[in-house]
């Protein structure tokens, strides 16, 4: 288990994008956006959901999507926190995993430019929405099947990726097993992000009484899909501390972790686990949920 912070206060930014189906470019925006970022203070950085290269087209996804040895991005990212001297976050990069199968991964970059953790985005976003998009991400994504906290100098941070922050279960064993602060780096469509992503992003801060850090896609993508943007930094109380619009850019916030000890003494809702079990539904319920009366 991580660590307790040694470092109480540190500046955290996220940076916003509206990635393309250019991997180069799209670095090179990224990487515009994190030198603001570290010349405004920040001594983390993360960025959206795949940030190398947002793109619907299956053929053009896949050549666009290099390996992780061989990753052009991957390799300017790690430059570049060794550059800046910057714990960077590179929220997800489409990974090359074998000839039919990507893997949406977050890195989290130390300030030498090593890895120091990754994650594979265990839940796909296969949906159908209301307006008529489709979504299936488990079509070209080999969904993860390990959660991961990484140290870092101010506490555990849990990693996830976008539509995971669906799933509270997932959150509340980051936090359980040393998540100070979670990253939710994210590319949510526009009507899923009007109508869940304040309410979503409060609530699992909250239950699980960390820091959330949701770095987002925002804007018209070049394939035409729009995403919602609306970066937040979100307190263990579920405060808002920083929030983007729709346009590329950085969000800011100083981050006070004795904040946090503060709200779990407050309000112990991450002791273990009360042990409990579930009552059969009396007759009548049963054979109206279409089960058994017998």
């Amino acid at each position: 288990m991580p660590e307790r912070s040694a470092q109480p206060v540190f500046r955290a930014s996220l940076v916003q994008m509206c990635s393309g189906r250019d991997p180069d470019r799209n670095t090179a925006a990224a990487s515009e956006l994190i030198h603001e970022a570290v010349a405004a203070g920040a001594n983390y950085v993360l960025t959206p959901e795949v940030t190398n290269v947002m793109e619907v087209e299956r053929e053009a996804l896949f050549a666009a999507a290099e390996p992780e040895d061989r990753n052009r991005s991957l390799a300017s990212f790690k430059a570049l926190a060794a550059e800046l001297s910057v714990w960077l976050h590179i929220g997800s990069l489409a990974i090359r995993k074998s000839p039919d199968k990507l893997a949406n991964r977050s890195y989290l970059i130390a300030p030498d430019g090593n890895i120091a953790a990754r994650y594979d985005k265990i839940h796909m976003f296969d949906v159908s929405l209301a307006n008529g998009e489709v979504y299936s991400e488990s079509t070209n994504y080999a969904a993860g099947s390990e959660a991961v906290v990484a140290a870092m100098p101010w506490g555990g941070l849990g990693m996830t990726i976008c539509y995971d922050l669906r799933f509270p279960y997932l959150f509340r064993t980051l936090a359980l097993n040393g998540a100070r602060m979670i990253a939710v780096p994210a590319a949510f469509t526009r009507p899923t992000g009007e109508a869940h992503w304040h309410v979503l992003l409060r609530a699992r801060a909250i239950e699980t009484q960390c820091f959330v850090f949701a770095a987002a896609q925002g804007g018209t993508h070049e394939h035409g899909r729009k995403t919602y943007g609306h970066s937040l930094i979100i307190s263990p109380w579920g405060e808002i501390l920083a929030e983007g619009g729709e346009s590329p850019g950085v969000v800011t916030a100083d981050i006070d972790m004795s904040k946090l000890e503060e709200v779990r003494a407050r309000v112990p809702s991450l002791r273990p686990n009360a042990s409990f079990s579930i009552a059969a539904p009396a007759a009548g319920e049963a054979a109206a949920a279409g089960g058994s009366s017998r």
